[in-house]
């Protein structure tokens, strides 16, 4: 090895102070080995709920690098970081590879020999063995960092999907990466200023669109992405994209074909999924997706399922009762947990310093991850991501609908096309949207790059002030991915671009990052087996009339599982997974809102127009239009958050 290693390892027996994996660095050769590891230290520890089974840490040449572990394969073995036996690498890693054991079988065979039986050392020696090129071989989720001693280079990686985060920071010769902004944040080497830009991007996504973050300086490596850092240089480049998904076998020609080969594809991905060396259990809604995923993991594991799901005082929002009718039936032990608005609002600063960054979604999550933590699991599998694949949201019956008018409306005169839009203007949340669509787009792409807009460019306009409001100027009404989904999904095929569109946006900016750190807060390392890279791959090669039929949405997922699936739930209808925050907002959560939108509250950052704000919440109050809850709970969650940092003036 090039240059010596300092190597320091949690004591067995260690305790920590609270009970999946967090992964962190420091590379910068004008910094001590003494500063970069105490930068090092202070990041893992502000992981600690990420790995409460290991830690370790290590320094090499200019870089240190650490982890926090939580032990799924192998709990007794499998240290991080690892290195291998000439020390020349090392690496550290968050997630799981599901094909680890073939991977193993292919590196033996050309003369690996391993010491342990975790996925770790079989990631590492893939990457020795293959380079870069082992991306296209993995099969899971994923973040990892691996330091080459001897070329000084650092090489990064993001699974395809977004399901495992990476974070980092760099400048003036140096990187800084992590699993959590938080954690960039104790390194010291970021004062953690709020970017006005992104406070106005999170109104219009309900999340910072990656790469940016809520903070200045401080980015995300996106889905796919892999990153190499040598000498103080940056390069990020795609490793994996659905443009880059390779032609494979021939398309189904049938749908019944279709609908034999999907549960041949389901089935494999659950076999993957449900692989560990501690207890996996699933989280159970009264829905479809979830129902699939338990019902397939009973069948391949012929044990007793444990299943956990949370509900509500408030009936109408409530699905504790299906999903105990669906435990029954798959015969698995349920736990539900019903959550109150005292509760939430109880344990708000907790929920929203969990996340590191403003977010309106991710309270189901919390929840459900602690009551699976204290049911006794590690690992639980999730459905998210069927709504993505199989048309299960509005927007792949929305955009076919608007586009077959937009015809119609580039031929309205000027005069009645506006008028037509003030009258939108006034008809809420939908008609707002609406508008927006109707003002901007002019073709499919446009249009599906504004359907997940929460605050319309009039509405987010009128919110802002100061540099937030400066920052506008330079912000398009498109989500930013605009220009890259346009290369990805090329054609006509509307039901293949609104799959992207949330595949590639909002499931990874907000769903995926909500996810994982709600349930890494709790320890619980959260799998989602639709979103299992061959069945992806596999899905997007078929053609879309199989996949999705407007007036059966998921039908064929049905048809796939149907000898598995309740018998009610089949004819029960969709509505949708929504926690009562219209109800609670008017009652338990409004001490928090009101303090929030006070007038110090609202300028304390300067960022915030106090007029706008007030009469938002005071229209949601006195009136029913509960579809505005989301846009006044983002916002009073962006303000809070943003109070609580330092913004520059």
């Amino acid at each position: 090895m090039a240059q010596s290693c300092r190597f320091l390892r949690k004591r067995r027996g260690e305790a920590f102070q609270k009970n999946m994996c967090g992964i962190a660095g420091y590379i910068d050769p004008a910094a001590s080995v003494e500063a970069r590891e105490a930068s090092v230290g202070r990041m893992c520890a502000a992981m600690i709920h990420r790995g409460p089974d290991d830690s370790g840490l290590i320094s090499a040449g200019p870089a240190s690098i650490g982890m926090r572990r939580l032990s799924i394969f192998d709990p007794a073995n499998g240290h991080q970081p690892m290195t291998t036996p000439d020390r020349r690498y090392a690496l550290v890693f968050n997630g799981a590879i599901y094909n680890f054991r073939s991977l193993q079988t292919e590196l033996e065979a050309a003369g690996w020999v391993f010491r342990t039986r975790c996925d770790t050392e079989v990631l590492l020696a893939a990457l020795v063995q293959w380079g870069e090129d082992a991306l296209q071989r993995l099969r899971g989720m994923f973040a990892f960092a691996l330091w080459d001693s001897a070329e000084e280079s650092l090489f990064v990686a993001r699974d395809p999907f977004g399901i495992k985060p990476l974070y980092f920071t760099h400048g003036n010769g140096r990187l800084v990466f992590a699993s959590e902004v938080t954690a960039i944040l104790a390194s010291g080497t970021n004062g953690g200023e709020i970017d006005p830009a992104a406070v106005a991007e999170y109104l219009a996504w309900l999340a910072v669109p990656a790469p940016g973050t809520i903070f200045r300086g401080i980015s995300s490596l996106r889905p796919g992405e892999c990153l190499r850092f040598c000498r103080g240089q940056v390069l990020i480049r795609e490793a994996w994209t659905l443009r880059s998904i390779p032609e494979g076998e021939a398309p189904c020609s049938t749908r019944a074909e279709f609908a034999l080969r999907l549960r041949e594809h389901l089935e494999d991905s659950i076999r993957a999924h449900v692989l560990a060396d501690v207890p996996v259990g699933a989280f159970l809604s009264g829905g479809l997706d979830s129902a699939v995923i338990a019902g397939l993991m009973s069948r391949a594991t012929g044990n007793a399922l444990q299943t956990f799901s949370i509900g509500f005082e408030e009936d109408d929002f409530s699905e504790a009762d299906e999903a105990e009718m669906s435990a029954r039936h798959f015969g698995a032990i349920h736990h539900t947990r019903i959550v109150t608005g005292d509760e939430v609002a109880r344990d708000l600063d907790a929920i929203l310093a969990a996340c590191g960054q403003p977010t309106g979604d991710g309270v189901n999550t919390y929840y459900v991850s602690e009551t699976a933590h204290e049911g006794g699991v590690k690992v639980a599998l999730s459905g998210l991501g069927g709504d993505e694949l199989f048309g299960g949201y509005p927007s792949f019956k929305s955009l076919p609908a608007i586009m077959r008018r937009m015809p119609i409306w580039s031929r309205m005169p000027g005069v009645l096309r506006s008028a037509v839009v003030r009258s939108l203007e006034r008809r809420g949340a939908g008609g707002r949207k609406l508008s927006d669509i109707l003002v901007n787009a002019r073709d499919a792409h446009e249009v599906a790059a504004l359907q997940r807009r929460v605050f319309s460019e009039q509405s987010r306009r009128s919110v802002l002030s100061g540099d937030a409001a400066a920052s506008m100027k330079g912000l398009s009404p498109f989500h930013p991915q605009l220009e890259a989904m346009r290369a990805a999904v090329e054609g006509d095929d509307l039901f293949a671009m609104a799959s992207a569109w949330e595949l590639r946006t909002y499931m990874a900016d907000v769903l995926l990052r909500d996810s994982d750190v709600m349930s890494m807060h709790h320890s619980l390392e959260l799998r989602v087996p639709f979103i299992d890279r061959p069945l992806v791959e596999w899905l997007w090669r078929q053609p879309s009339r199989f996949k999705f039929d407007r007036r059966r949405p998921k039908s064929v997922l049905v048809e796939a599982t149907a000898d598995l699936l309740p018998p009610g739930l089949i004819k029960r209808r969709k509505r949708g997974f929504t926690l009562p925050f219209p109800v609670w907002m008017r009652s338990t959560l409004r001490p928090f809102i009101e303090d929030t939108f006070s007038p110090a509250s609202v300028g304390r950052s300067g960022l915030f127009s106090h007029g706008p704000v007030l009469k938002l919440w005071s229209d949601f109050v006195e009136g029913d239009e509960n579809r505005d809850w989301s846009r006044v709970w983002s916002l009073a969650v962006l303000i809070a958050f943003v109070n609580r940092r330092q913004v520059p003036q």
